[in-house]
């Protein structure tokens, strides 16, 4: 079942590509796909989960509340994974906020049918075992980044991580919600995405941002970027 468009209802999420065709045949007739907005809280921290989400394009930010009314995001979701990565360990509660940076489209499917596949197929359960044991180094290397890590090195990181998810060198992100995101000063966010533009590496007018060199973004990008990109690649298929 679908509720988006025909252009969106194909899958790109690469936890549902890697199973057998039998098992993506039997989520097919289950899931729903529909487009995500971007501010969208898909699940408050402490909620209970009703379906898991499979990204097939955008980012989604999981995000921690801190003192003062703050907010960092500890890790991002996008078609690599899906949201609801505590089902995986028995959990039935969001350990986040679950909220949408860049706007793409999901396919939801309820704990029933998860459960019922889980029953059916086990390259279910093993597919989204690979994704944890890749989100925990995604988690991992974000500590180190947020503690190590310079300004401009974790604005392009984000950014190239963002076109990945998009499978697209183009996407709306405002600087507002970067700021919120990566936990630094707006002012920070734009004297970085300024010096990108000026020196040709980004294009950004009202929101839209456009990566123009990739391979510079890359070298201006922390080695944590590079670490996660190689061990989504080489994780072990399904």
């Amino acid at each position: 079942m679908t509720d988006a468009s025909d252009d969106s209802a194909i899958v790109h999420n690469r936890v549902l590509l890697s199973l057998r065709p039998e098992a993506r045949a039997f989520l097919k007739t289950r899931m729903v796909t529909r487009q995500m907005s971007p501010g969208e809280v898909l699940y408050e921290t402490g909620a209970p989960f009703t379906h898991a989400i499979f990204p097939h394009t955008g980012a989604i930010s999981l995000m921690t509340e801190m003192e003062g009314g703050r907010s960092i995001e500890k890790a991002s979701v996008g078609r690599e994974g899906f949201v609801g990565l505590a089902l995986v360990m028995g959990g039935r509660h969001a350990l986040s906020r679950s909220t949408v940076q860049v706007a793409g489209y999901a396919s939801w499917l309820s704990l029933d049918d998860l459960d019922a596949a889980h029953v059916e197929f086990s390259c279910v359960r093993n597919a989204m075992q690979n994704y944890a044991r890749a989100f925990i180094v995604q988690l991992m290397e974000s500590v180190a980044c947020n503690s190590l890590h310079n300004a401009e090195q974790r604005v392009a990181r984000w950014l190239l991580e963002a076109s990945d998810r998009m499978g697209d060198e183009a996407f709306l992100i405002k600087q507002d919600s970067l700021s919120h995101i990566l936990g630094l000063r707006r002012a920070t966010v734009s004297e970085a995405c300024s010096r990108f533009k000026d020196e040709g590496v980004i294009r950004y007018r009202r929101g839209l941002l456009m990566i123009t060199d990739r391979e510079a973004l890359e070298r201006r990008a922390c080695g944590c970027y590079g670490r996660i990109r190689n061990f989504r690649v080489t994780s072990p298929a399904t």
